[in-house]
């Protein structure tokens, strides 16, 4: 793993796990997306990482309409690296799931790096009443579903974003997905330094244990050497554990609504800005610092803000 002196402190704003009926706190209109990407900034986040709903009932959206209501604004109000997603919302199609991303043109894309089973249905079983209709049958088919993210699929959306200069966040949910971006590193479709996410904690990928995480990393040591760099993400009450270690031992953190509706044992946080402060003091009382937006931009060598398509 690529050493490095200061942590890079990613922000996943509001995903498309969480739901409006979860937490009254999570951002679904662009103002609140905006708003609430902006305060995360403001409190340390270099990167953010950005979805987008549908403001009429909350669900995920990858329409770049919705994306065109707070990029700009976001843009505007800090010096974050934004990163869209090209997950998308569960369900959608490979054409939806690139089309935010592709009209953006952002300096980082996120790119998962195999397909998984990708259960969360049990979040249904713990809500009776949702406020809105589309929530549980979104959260109770994951039963019977696969998050697809084929070696084709994968190779279409590398090498349409990177066109745009694009670079990439790679989301290893397991093993095998370390593998599969050495293959692409192979062929020469992308390029070092890699800014790997492992993301512990998804029932159906690794789980999120200590060891699972040294694994991992050590996995991508033998494969990459120092040509990359190592952030982590712990689903739920995983978030800040897992962030932690992965900080001690050099690497980088994401926390956000989108891994974490809470910010402590059975309390909903109140703001994504409240959690990247959390992760923010841990880091400065470890005597880490976090990386400012430039120091990022040149760690990854991404492409600055003024060539996005926003």
């Amino acid at each position: 793993m690529r050493k490095s002196k200061k942590v890079i402190v990613s922000c996943a704003v509001t995903g498309s796990i969480h739901t409006p009926t979860m937490s009254p706190h999570l951002p679904v209109t662009a103002d609140q997306i905006a708003s609430e990407a902006i305060a995360a900034a403001e409190a340390g986040a270099a990167i953010l990482h950005l979805h987008a709903r549908n403001p009429k009932d909350g669900s995920p959206s990858q329409e770049p309409e919705h994306f065109k209501l707070f990029l700009p604004r976001i843009k505007q109000n800090c010096d974050a690296v934004v990163n869209i997603t090209t997950g998308g919302g569960l369900g959608m199609t490979l054409d939806q799931r690139l089309a935010a991303a592709m009209w953006a043109k952002p300096e980082v894309a996120s790119m998962n790096m195999g397909s998984l089973n990708f259960n969360i249905s049990g979040a249904a079983s713990k809500i009776t009443d949702f406020k809105e209709e589309w929530e549980r049958p979104y959260l109770e088919r994951t039963k019977d579903f696969i998050l697809s993210n084929t070696f084709t699929q994968i190779e279409r959306g590398i090498t349409e974003l990177s066109a745009n200069g694009t670079r990439f966040e790679f989301e290893c949910y397991d093993i095998g997905h370390l593998y599969n971006l050495a293959h692409f590193a192979d062929r020469g479709m992308v390029k070092a330094p890699f800014f790997i996410q492992g993301v512990f904690g998804i029932l159906g990928g690794i789980a999120p244990e200590v060891e699972h995480l040294m694994h991992m990393r050590d996995t991508a040591d033998r494969l990459f050497g120092d040509n990359y760099y190592f952030s982590c993400l712990g689903a739920g009450r995983h978030q800040m554990p897992l962030a932690t270690v992965n900080a001690i031992k050099g690497g980088h953190v994401r926390v956000g609504l989108e891994d974490s509706i809470y910010i402590g044992k059975g309390e909903l946080a109140k703001s994504n800005a409240d959690q990247v402060a959390k992760i923010v003091r841990i880091l400065k009382e470890l005597s880490l610092e976090p990386a400012t937006p430039q120091e990022a931009r040149e760690m990854l060598g991404l492409k600055g803000a003024d060539n996005v398509g926003f």
